[in-house]
């Protein structure tokens, strides 16, 4: 085993900054948190550190190969400063996710750096066919499945009312009218300028001829909602 030339190192870099710079502008165009630059400056990272990996093996090789004796002693483990990368990653993807008490976003774009990561790794160590195919398979998840296949989003209904009794009937014999499911709800009081305000999430099962916007419309005709909105999980 040889030393990486200069041109096979150059190839590795530069196909990692391309690979991580379209990635993190899928990631930018939609303006989440990490972009180009993030992307590139992880995959590049990655593919450095693979790099070095693969100097410090073929070092060891070599050294053995030249003195033959000190076989027993040379040890080296090609997966000792990739595991560190894999591990430490996820510190940089937890970054990008934000939870609120309405919404959660980011975990796309935490999944694009880890996966970017491991594109790095991929050419750092000059596996060319599996890093090739994984970043296809990459740009497909993040652009093309959304446009081929139609997911149902599950989101979860806020609704802020007031009379507590008399307006939680009112909200479980609409859905039973409707024949929407009621899968989970989770209850809040709060009190605002001295008003006692109920506030329900619940999440629900919408039939096909129904719209959460034909819900909202409908809920909010009642005099004792106040408020009503859509609670959704984002990428």
């Amino acid at each position: 085993m040889t030393l990486l030339s200069l041109a096979q190192t150059v190839l590795r870099l530069g196909l990692s900054i391309v690979m991580g710079g379209t990635i993190g502008y899928e990631r930018e165009q939609k303006n989440r948190p990490a972009g180009m630059k993030t992307h590139i400056l992880v995959c590049l990272g990655a593919t450095i550190i693979a790099l070095i990996q693969q100097e410090i093996a073929n070092e060891a090789i070599s050294l053995v190969q030249e003195n033959p004796d000190i076989a027993h002693i040379v040890k080296f483990d090609q997966s000792r400063l990739i595991a560190q990368v894999v591990s430490g990653i996820g510190f940089l993807g937890a970054g990008t996710i934000i939870v609120t008490r309405q919404r959660i976003t980011g975990l796309t774009t935490a999944a694009s750096l880890w996966s970017c990561a491991a594109i790095g790794i991929g050419l750092g160590m000059g596996f060319y066919l599996v890093t090739i195919l994984g970043f296809i398979s990459i740009m497909f998840s993040l652009s093309l499945v959304k446009q081929i296949i139609t997911v149902s989003k599950v989101n979860n209904l806020e609704i802020q009312y007031v009379h507590r009794k008399e307006t939680k009937d009112f909200i479980h014999q609409y859905f039973e009218v409707r024949q929407i499911e009621i899968e989970d709800v989770t209850f809040e009081v709060q009190i605002i300028e001295g008003e006692k305000y109920y506030k329900n999430v619940y999440t629900i099962d919408l039939p096909k001829t129904l719209t959460y916007a034909d819900v909202i419309e409908e809920l909010s005709m009642y005099s004792n909602v106040r408020e009503i909105r859509l609670v959704a999980i984002s990428d």
